[in-house]
């Protein structure tokens, strides 16, 4: 690849030896699911259940590496770095910036699983945390894990490669590849294999995106099923793919300034007001009082919980749980920092790190607090929840919260509404992504990819998701999750590595020598104006 870095104005081509590979491996694998369903369950099953029986330590030491390295670096003088330099404008407001990265990463996951997921753990807790089924014990091991899944461990894999390809992207002026993160690790050798390395990594966000549109529209299927009484099916389905996919590719067409950036900036205020009305309304004394108790026992068990794989007793719990979550965020995060990094352009690291790593987990922690917390107390009081999980699906037990609310039948079409937009603006950024990395031109100045990438990508993973859940259900979509997380794991571990590297002497590494003084430590400076 040639550096473009310095190119005002550049042609745009495919690059087809990015995008055949993993859109043909899309195609056969949609083909061989059509042709035999079971045979192509079985084989995904079969190489999951290898992937995680053999390398479940790994996935949770690539977790606590990622949250020491976030650490080390925020605290390092690596920190004051400007990304693109100190004479680099940012593109957007540092609110505009926050939402959008809470709301690329957040997803459909978080209102899909913060009320159903307690439940699981409540009847069927950790052999580990030795409680029993139904328990205020396994109550509070619930509440644990619910903030070891969803809050600071997740975020920190994501800011680890967000922040390598944004230094590397726009400090060390390399080209616009996930191979080029990691130059500081491997040097100029690696360049050879970005194309590999960009085919690798798109087919596992293809996996991550199908899993996690699946959620979305089994969600969204249950609501329309509760609200306007349309049976939650495949027929459903189709039609609810088809209107998520349209709206997210139309949006991603129309610009990361437009499309993106009006979405989170939606979606960030109606989580809000979602939350506030469920602190008002819901059970609010249990709620904050068992989150502040939950929070200080996920504090004390966290190196446990975090390394727990239930290899000694037998027990599949986090494999099929925390592990497959590091699996999942794993399938999304090289993709996803590709998009995060490229509009960190004009801010410090520590800015990104606290934009997304330290609200995005603030965040997360208020939502579990009070969704997952609401979940548990009305199942400890009678309401059947588990029971209502079990006959109607996952996807039921958050409008059985909203029923015990009051103004139920206007709340539901509003949290169907912020489910919708959800997965529109982090497949937007994603889609984004996905057609940048196979677009030849991509550099500095010329950010947006050939518009007719996006609607290809945006099809294929829309005909993979639909095929995943109405043959598959909730099995598929963990199974989807496993095979992508798994090769960006080892990506992810050396972009981890090469920031260490880089936060000893970022002056080796930065073309802007200027921005620092004769000891090489960065020259602190005041943020630009944003971009016009």
């Amino acid at each position: 690849m040639s550096n473009f870095s310095n190119e005002k104005t550049v042609n745009l081509s495919v690059n087809w030896l990015v995008f055949l590979p993993p859109w043909i491996l899309l195609v056969a694998m949609v083909v061989v699911s059509l042709v035999n369903g079971d045979v192509f369950i079985a084989g995904l099953n079969a190489v999951t259940s290898w992937i995680l029986n053999n390398f479940a330590w790994l996935f949770n030491g690539t977790v606590l590496f990622c949250i020491f390295t976030i650490i080390i670096v925020f605290i390092s003088p690596f920190g004051k770095v400007r990304i693109g330099g100190r004479n680099m404008r940012p593109i957007m407001s540092f609110t505009n910036l926050t939402w959008i990265t809470l709301c690329t990463t957040v997803a459909a996951g978080i209102l899909f699983w913060a009320c159903a997921e307690p439940l699981y753990h409540l009847y069927s807790p950790p052999a580990i945390s030795s409680a029993e089924a139904g328990s205020i014990e396994a109550a509070m091991v619930s509440m644990e894990t619910m903030f070891l899944e969803w809050t600071w461990s997740p975020y920190a894999i994501y800011t680890v490669a967000t922040l390598t390809f944004a230094f590397v992207f726009y400090n060390m002026k390399a080209p616009y590849s996930i191979g080029s993160a990691l130059l500081p690790m491997f040097g100029e050798k690696v360049k050879k294999y970005n194309s590999l390395i960009d085919v690798i990594c798109l087919f596992a966000l293809v996996a991550g995106m199908a899993a996690s549109l699946g959620t979305g529209t089994l969600t969204i299927g249950g609501g329309v099923e509760r609200v306007f009484g349309i049976e939650s099916n495949p027929t459903s389905w189709a039609v609810i793919i088809t209107v998520i996919v349209v709206t997210f590719v139309i949006s991603s067409i129309s610009g990361v300034m437009n499309g993106i950036r009006i979405l989170s900036d939606i979606n960030a205020k109606v989580y809000m007001v979602l939350l506030v009305f469920l602190l008002v309304f819901g059970p609010t004394a249990f709620m904050l009082n068992f989150s502040a108790d939950a929070l200080g026992a996920y504090i004390s068990d966290f190196f446990k919980m975090s390394l727990y794989t239930g290899e000694i007793t037998g027990d599949s719990w986090a494999k099929s749980w925390p592990i497959f979550y590091w699996c999942n965020w794993l399938a999304w995060t090289p993709i996803t920092a590709v998009f995060l990094g490229k509009i960190l352009k004009g801010y410090t690291i520590r800015e990104a790190i606290v934009c997304n790593f330290v609200i995005p987990s603030v965040f997360a922690t208020i939502w579990m607090g009070l969704f997952s917390t609401a979940s548990i107390y009305y199942e400890l009081n009678g309401y059947g929840f588990y029971e209502i999980m079990l006959n109607k699906g996952t996807e039921s037990v958050v409008y059985a919260v909203f029923d015990q609310l009051p103004l139920a039948i206007l709340v539901i079409p509003f949290y169907l509404f912020i489910v919708f937009i959800s997965f529109v603006t982090a497949s937007d950024s994603n889609t984004n992504a996905m057609a940048g990395l196979c677009t030849k031109g991509i550099n500095q100045e010329e950010q947006e990819s050939l518009a007719w990438l996006k609607v290809v990508w945006g099809v294929s993973i829309a005909l993979m998701t639909w095929i995943l859940i109405s043959f598959a259900g909730i099995d598929g979509i963990k199974a989807a999750s496993n095979l992508g997380g798994f090769p960006n794991m080892f990506l992810v571990l050396c972009m981890g590595a090469g920031l260490l590297k880089i936060s000893r002497n970022p002056k080796k590494y930065d073309e802007y020598k200027e921005d620092y003084d004769e000891s090489g430590n960065p020259i602190k400076s005041e943020r630009l104006p944003i971009e016009k």
